[in-house]
């Protein structure tokens, strides 16, 4: 997975350069730099629609293991930034995001049973954040915030409540990020 996020950093790096120049960069792709930590991949795109705000579509593939649990799924968050001290304009400088956030993830407990546990969860929150773009280019995005998500949680093959431990997986919670980018 970090091969292949690595590798379409560098693609599109290379389009960028190669492309026409362009004085007002609307487009960014980027990276979490934290998720690897939980074997996450998670990257971004956002879009400049005027001169103080864009939108943002973030998409998560997980697959890690605590104990003897293991987790896998995919979230979709969904974005809207408001630059606040958008100097330049956005996309950089510090900015206020309500989103949304859609999660589908799956529990079991080994290979060698059949218990699983099914967690979806629909919400939403607010990020502060601040971005800035060095070198007309490469984009660094430092945010964090509180969430709310309604969770829906159904049990197969013999599973029950205390099966699994949801620690981290409650209604509310905190959602931060550093992420690295290229602006194009």
């Amino acid at each position: 997975m970090k091969k292949l996020l690595l590798v379409s950093l560098i693609a599109i790096a290379a389009i960028t350069l190669e492309g026409q120049a362009q004085t007002e960069k609307k487009n960014l792709f980027k990276v979490s730099l934290l998720s690897p930590i939980v074997r996450t991949g998670s990257v971004f795109y956002e879009r400049v629609i005027t001169e103080k705000s864009s939108v943002q579509l973030g998409f998560f593939y997980t697959g890690f293991s605590i104990a003897d649990t293991r987790v896998r799924g995919f979230g979709i968050t969904p974005e809207y930034r408001f630059y606040v001290s958008a100097k330049n304009g956005a996309p950089t400088g510090f900015y206020v995001g309500p989103y949304l956030r859609y999660q589908n993830l799956e529990f079991s407990i080994d290979a060698n049973t059949r218990e699983k546990a099914r967690l979806s969860a629909f919400g939403g929150g607010l990020v502060v954040g601040g971005q800035w773009v060095f070198s007309d280019i490469i984009s660094l995005d430092i945010f964090g915030g509180p969430n709310y998500n309604a969770r829906n949680v159904t049990y197969e093959g013999g599973a029950t409540e205390n099966s699994f431990n949801f620690t981290g997986f409650g209604n509310f919670g905190l959602r931060a990020g550093i992420t690295l980018g290229i602006a194009f």
